[in-house]
């Protein structure tokens, strides 16, 4: 069995414990390792410690195996029924369900899920009946502005309200109908984040609420968040909540809820290759819809891989149906020194740079009411800062409904 990942972790507090004590014996004044100026409070910081390390606990599940990433993840291979999900109210003694119908007009492609993720590289995958689970750190933690806000979105509106709120988009959505899923294929792109509490990301939104304090929201795409994951690689992730982001829902596996069933895709887990400017692009598709018998949302990616899905039980108004779908890139800016963020968007560039430069999202569509799906008609682009970050919308044969978007932030056009 893979070893839990808190051995190291409850060596150092022991080794604190025993310095605390050696230097209050001696009468010694008692300063922090992190900054000499503060005064350590002892036990302030074993409780914290104490919080991390139960924290760690509750995430990190009993593994058959662990498979080491070229980028330094650890991929515990955790019994399918020891997942974090089950841990959810609603779900308890639950366990995974059989995968559902997918929708009329789903056009099943080969299961090619190997090399779309890093940790894959290497050949290595998890045994049937288990899933592939991101181990978390004491570090991600401690980057964290709080062990309650790890994993979660910060506090926002979302992009209807999102004036003032830091958080910034470029998108194309839909709204006006009754909505069971949304469809895409987006390019994957690296995009450089300038500060380790911004992030930038594209995905798809399947909306419900207002957007006061009671918005649904499903969400998945990838993502660059040096402060969630540590370092600058394009990540995919999930996202839920039903209180807009205020204390419920999360990224990934990092609170239950979200159910996997794929033992081939790591939430969280880097997406290996990327776009090139001027060169190969590389996209990925992503399906979200409602299965119409048992009323769970249902996740598919790549070209026809279940990744899992999110029980209707989480959910207010999406247990029943979403009315908004949106598709596009968000960005989160700090306006360091009182300017806008250098965090780009999608591959850094504007939309009309168009092909091998812009980031895209191609072939959009909606599931209706029947579990088909249509194209989504009457799409409606926006950008809440044109002139850091754009969108263009487009309409051909091959591509259908799509649309280019990004940006570099902060230029001559952004001060």
């Amino acid at each position: 069995m893979a070893p839990s990942g808190c051995g190291h972790f409850s060596i150092h507090v022991v080794v604190v414990v025993l310095v605390l004590l050696q230097l209050l014996a001696a009468g010694a004044p008692v300063v922090s390792a992190s900054a000499a100026n503060n005064t350590l409070r002892p036990g302030e910081e074993l409780r914290k410690y104490g919080r991390i390390r139960s924290h760690l606990k509750r995430l990190n599940r009993p593994s058959l195996k662990t498979i080491q990433s070229p980028d330094g993840d650890l991929i515990d291979c955790v019994p399918s029924h020891l997942q974090p999900a089950f841990d959810h109210p609603v779900l308890k003694g639950s366990k995974p369900l059989d995968p559902p119908e997918r929708p009329k007009g789903h056009k099943a492609g080969v299961l090619t899920d190997d090399n779309i993720q890093l940790w894959r590289t290497s050949g290595e995958t998890c045994p049937d009946g288990t899933v592939p689970i991101r181990r978390t750190k004491e570090e991600d933690i401690l980057r964290a502005s709080s062990v309650t806000r790890f994993g979660r979105k910060p506090v926002s509106r979302t992009r209807r309200d999102s004036e003032g709120s830091g958080h910034e988009h470029a998108v194309g959505y839909v709204v006006g109908d009754q909505y069971y899923g949304a469809k895409a294929s987006l390019n994957v792109w690296a995009p450089r984040v300038a500060s380790s509490s911004e992030f930038s990301l594209s995905q798809i939104w399947v909306i419900s609420g207002s957007f006061g304090r009671d918005l649904n929201t499903i969400e998945a795409g990838w993502q660059v968040s040096p402060q969630l994951y540590g370092d600058s690689s394009p990540r995919f992730f999930t996202y839920w909540t039903t209180d807009a982001y205020q204390a419920t829902g999360c990224y990934n596996l990092l609170c239950s809820g979200f159910v996997q069933t794929s033992s081939n895709i790591a939430v969280g887990a880097a997406i290996s290759p990327t776009s090139r400017y001027n060169g190969r692009q590389f996209d990925i598709s992503l399906l979200i819809w409602k299965d119409p018998k048992h009323g769970n949302w249902w996740l598919e990616f790549g070209s026809g891989v279940l990744v899992g899905y999110w029980p209707s039980s989480l959910f207010s108004h999406l247990a029943g149906h979403a009315t908004m779908v949106q598709f596009g890139g968000e960005m989160f800016n700090t306006h360091p020194s009182g300017f806008h963020s250098s965090t780009q968007m999608g591959s850094g560039h504007y939309a009309q740079e168009g092909f091998g430069r812009a980031a895209y999202f191609r072939n959009l569509q909606v599931v209706d009411w029947d579990n088909s799906l249509i194209p989504a008609a009457s799409l409606t682009v926006l950008a809440d800062h044109p002139n850091c970050y754009d969108v263009q919308a487009r309409l051909n044969t091959a591509w259908g409904n799509y649309f280019y978007f990004g940006g570099p932030g902060r230029s001559i056009r952004c001060p």
